[in-house]
C-alpha cells in the first residue's frame, strides 16, 4: 500500500478532470490526477470529436441558444446557469486558441470556427497542460472507494496501480469526482471506462443523485459498430429489410421508431439529404465516423447500411450526482463532482442530444470544481493530511456473507435488464418494475458475496456500480409518472404540469427517490 496526501485529489482523466486538475493547480493547490486509463486518451471525447455549446456573447444569440432546449429539456433547466456555462466555455474555448494553439479550422470568411473539437488533439493538449502545471498525473490507477473523515466529509480515495501492481490511498483535503456517466459496458465508442463508478463513490458518503431517470440514451450507430454519431443521420433516411422507407425514423423522435423496428427486423439508413457541400463538412468535422464506411468500402451517402441502436446511459444522457452550489460541491462537505459525473440538468433539463451541451458543461464545471475543491482544501490547510479516516466503500470490498459471486455474472444480469430497448427505451411501468425485482435481487447477491482485491476490486467495483446506477435510474424512472425531456413512459405518454420538477435519488441498500422544489417556469 502507498500512502500520500495532497490537496485536490482529481479522480478521472478526461476533459471535467483536466480541466478541473489544472484550475485547482492554478488556484495553488498541490493537485493529484488519478485516471482509470490513460489521461489524454481514455474516456467517450478523447475518442472522436465533439461539438461544442461556444456561443458569441451576443444577447440574440445567446438568447436563441438557450431558448433552443428548454421545450425538448421539459423546461427543468436554469437560465442563470446557462449563462453562466456559456461565459465559462466562451472563455475556456478562446483561452485554447488565442494562448495555447489549438488548431481550430477556419471558414470561408477566413474565422476559427471554435463550436467543435476533435477529441485526440483536445485531450492531448490538456494532459501536457495539466502536467505542465504540476499536476501529479497517476496513469492506469483506478479509485476502487473514497475516504470518510470523522466528520462525515470526504478525506481522499483509495485504489489501484494496475502497471505497478500495488494499491494506493491518498489523504486529500477536498476531492473531484469527474469519472464520466455510466454507459452499462455496451461498447459505445470511448465509453468502458464510463461504469458510474463516482456516482457509487459519492453515494457511499451520502451524497445525492438527481436526473438519472433522464438516462435513456441511445446512439445511432451503423450495425456491428460503435460509433455513435447520431447527428449526421439527420441527413439520413431509413428504410425497412423490404426497401420500404421507415416513415417518422428521421423525425425528432425517430429512436423510437427504429427502436420498435429493430425488435422484429433490420433498419437500414443512407445519409442521401446531405449535399456536396454537407458532405464536405461532415468529413471534416467528424473524420471518425467514415473510417468503418472506408474500410468497408461503402459510400454512407449513396449506399444503404444496417444500423443498429447503442445504449449510453448517463453519458449522453443527463443524470447524475446532484450539485448544490456555483463551485459544483456536492452534499458531501469537501466532495466536487463534474462533467457527466455530476447532473447536466442545470443547463439541459431532461434532454441533453450529445456533445455539444456535454462538453461546454465538462469544461465549465471542471473549472469551477477544480477551483472550489482548491479554496475548500486550502482553507483546511495542512491538518487535512492528519485527520483519521475511514474506508467507505462498500459492495465489491467488503462482503456482508460468503465470498460466491462472480462479478461478470453481476454484470450480464445488469446488462439484461438495461440494455434492450424494450426495456430501457421503450419503458413502461410494469416492465420497469419487473426489472428494478431482478436489479433489486441482484444488488443483494453483490453486496452479500462480491468481493475483489487488488486488480480484481476495480472489475467488482465496476459491477457494483453498474447495479447501483440501474437502480437509481429505474426507481426515478418509475417516480416520474409522465413523459418530459427524454424520461418518456408508454404507459403515461402526456407532459404532467404537477411533475415540474426535478427528482433526487439515493441510498444503496434502500433506495429512494424524492421530488425537489419545482422549477421556476
Amino acid at each position: 500500500m502507498q500512502e500520500l496526501s495532497t490537496d485536490v485529489l482529481v479522480v478521472g482523466g478526461g476533459p471535467a478532470a483536466t480541466w478541473a486538475a489544472l484550475d485547482a493547480a492554478r488556484a495553488g493547490a498541490d493537485v493529484v490526477l488519478a485516471d482509470k486509463g490513460y489521461c489524454g486518451t481514455s474516456g467517450a471525447t478523447a475518442a472522436g470529436g465533439t461539438g461544442v455549446w461556444y456561443v458569441e456573447p451576443e444577447p440574440a444569440a445567446r438568447e436563441a441558444a438557450m431558448a433552443s432546449r428548454e421545450a425538448l429539456g421539459g423546461y427543468l433547466a436554469d437560465r442563470r446557469w446557462m449563462g453562466r456555462v456559456l461565459d465559462r466555455t466562451y472563455a475556456n474555448i478562446n483561452e485554447l486558441a488565442e494562448t495555447r494553439g489549438y488548431p481550430f479550422p477556419t471558414g470561408p470568411d477566413g474565422r476559427q470556427l471554435r463550436n467543435g473539437l476533435q477529441g485526440p488533439e483536445y485531450m492531448r493538449r490538456m494532459r501536457i497542460r495539466v502536467k505542465r502545471a504540476g499536476v501529479r498525473v497517476l496513469d492506469h490507477s483506478p479509485v476502487t472507494e473514497l475516504l470518510r473523515a470523522a466528520d462525515g466529509s470526504v478525506a481522499g480515495a483509495a485504489g489501484h496501480r494496475r502497471q505497478e501492481g500495488h494499491d494506493y490511498l491518498f489523504r486529500a483535503g477536498a476531492v473531484v469526482l469527474a469519472t464520466g456517466g455510466c454507459a452499462f459496458l455496451s461498447k459505445a465508442l470511448g465509453t468502458d471506462t464510463d461504469t458510474g463508478d463516482g456516482a457509487l463513490f459519492a453515494a457511499e458518503l451520502g451524497a445525492e443523485l438527481s436526473g438519472m431517470e433522464f438516462s435513456n440514451a441511445y446512439g445511432i450507430a451503423p450495425e456491428h459498430t460503435s460509433v455513435t454519431k447520431t447527428a449526421f443521420y439527420s441527413f439520413a433516411t431509413f428504410y425497412r429489410e423490404n426497401g420500404e422507407e421507415l416513415e417518422g425514423a428521421a423525425s425528432q423522435g425517430g429512436r423510437s421508431v427504429i427502436a420498435r423496428e429493430l425488435l422484429t427486423g433490420k433498419v437500414y439508413a443512407r445519409l442521401d439529404r446531405a449535399d456536396p457541400a454537407a458532405r464536405a463538412a461532415m468529413r471534416l468535422a467528424q473524420p471518425n465516423f467514415f473510417l468503418t464506411f472506408d474500410r468497408l468500402g461503402i459510400d454512407p451517402f449513396t449506399e444503404r447500411f444496417a444500423v443498429t441502436l447503442i445504449a449510453e446511459g448517463t453519458v449522453r444522457g443527463t443524470g447524475g450526482i446532484r450539485i448544490v452550489g456555483d463551485d459544483c460541491r456536492t452534499t458531501v462537505p469537501g466532495l466536487f463532482a463534474a462533467g457527466d459525473a455530476a447532473t447536466r440538468e442545470e443547463i439541459c433539463g431532461g434532454f441533453t442530444g450529445g456533445g455539444s451541451h456535454n462538453a461546454a458543461w465538462a469544461m465549465s464545471s471542471g473549472s469551477w470544481a477544480g477551483r472550489g475543491a482548491a479554496g475548500y482544501a486550502l482553507a483546511l490547510g495542512a491538518g487535512a493530511a492528519r485527520r483519521s479516516v475511514s474506508a467507505a466503500g462498500g459492495a465489491g470490498l467488503r462482503p456482508l456473507g460468503a465470498r460466491d459471486v462472480d462479478a461478470r455474472e453481476v454484470i450480464r444480469a445488469v446488462q439484461g435488464e438495461v440494455l434492450p430497448y424494450e426495456k430501457n427505451y421503450l419503458r413502461h411501468g410494469e416492465v420497469l418494475t419487473g426489472a428494478l425485482a431482478v436489479l433489486d435481487e441482484t444488488w443483494t447477491r453483490l453486496r452479500s458475496g462480491l468481493h475483489g482485491t487488488g486488480r480484481d476490486a476495480v472489475v467488482a467495483r465496476q459491477a457494483a456500480a453498474l447495479t447501483a446506477n440501474a437502480r437509481w435510474m429505474y426507481r426515478s424512472a418509475l417516480a416520474r409518472t409522465e413523459s418530459r425531456g427524454m424520461a418518456r413512459r408508454l404507459d403515461f405518454p402526456g407532459q404532467d404540469a404537477a411533475q415540474h420538477h426535478r427528482i433526487a435519488s439515493g441510498g444503496l441498500d434502500e433506495v429512494w427517490t424524492r421530488p425537489l422544489t419545482a422549477v421556476a417556469a
